[in-house]
């Protein structure tokens, strides 16, 4: 639920709820610690061509690492994309429509949004399958005896956020609908 207030100057500012609040903290920490990670990640890369030209040999666990972190860091991101609707589209068609029509614009984003949900609902889906395989094997990357990480806190992570993903295009659907029944302002 969102509220307006009135500044001095006349501009209006938004107010988001306790909730509302709260679940932009979840998905910006999400992004924050995907963010992070690529800090990470660029720093494992540059260890292993530094090792690559200094040693001639790779880091062990590097090529496998950085796969399923690119994976982690795009999962953890999905939601403030989502969220920041920063997603491509074209926008030779929604564009126009939103400044002649908004609420026939939002009816759009209704339906691009439940779309979304269910696609990212399957692929969380699917993940929890993964990781449930993972932990039950005891899955690993690596080689024994030179290096080895468990893959399931990578699937665990995955799965967390493409799960916030799939909640935050539910969350764009409800507030989509409400503007296109034109018991809320078109925002997007």
């Amino acid at each position: 639920m969102t509220n307006f207030d009135t500044e001095q100057n006349g501009a209006r500012t938004r107010r988001h709820s306790l909730p509302a609040r709260i679940w932009g903290g979840v998905v910006n920490t999400l992004a924050a610690l995907g963010t992070a990670l690529i800090a990470g990640l660029m720093i494992i890369i540059c260890a292993d061509i530094v090792a690559r030209n200094g040693m001639g040999a790779s880091l062990p666990l590097v090529s496998e690492l950085g796969a399923l972190l690119l994976v982690m860091i795009v999962c953890l991101q999905f939601a403030a994309t989502v969220r920041a609707d920063r997603l491509a589209r074209a926008g030779l068609f929604i564009d126009p429509l939103r400044r002649k029509r908004p609420r026939a614009s939002a009816a759009l984003e209704v339906a691009f949004s439940i779309v979304g949900a269910v696609m990212v609902g399957m692929m969380a889906w699917a993940t929890l399958d993964v990781l449930s395989t993972d932990w039950e094997r005891g899955e690993f990357i690596g080689t024994p005896g030179l290096g080895t990480l468990p893959t399931w806190p990578f699937r665990l992570f995955i799965l967390v956020g493409l799960t916030v993903a799939a909640l935050e295009f539910v969350s764009r659907a409800i507030h989509s609908a409400r503007a296109a029944a034109g018991l809320a302002e078109v925002t997007r």
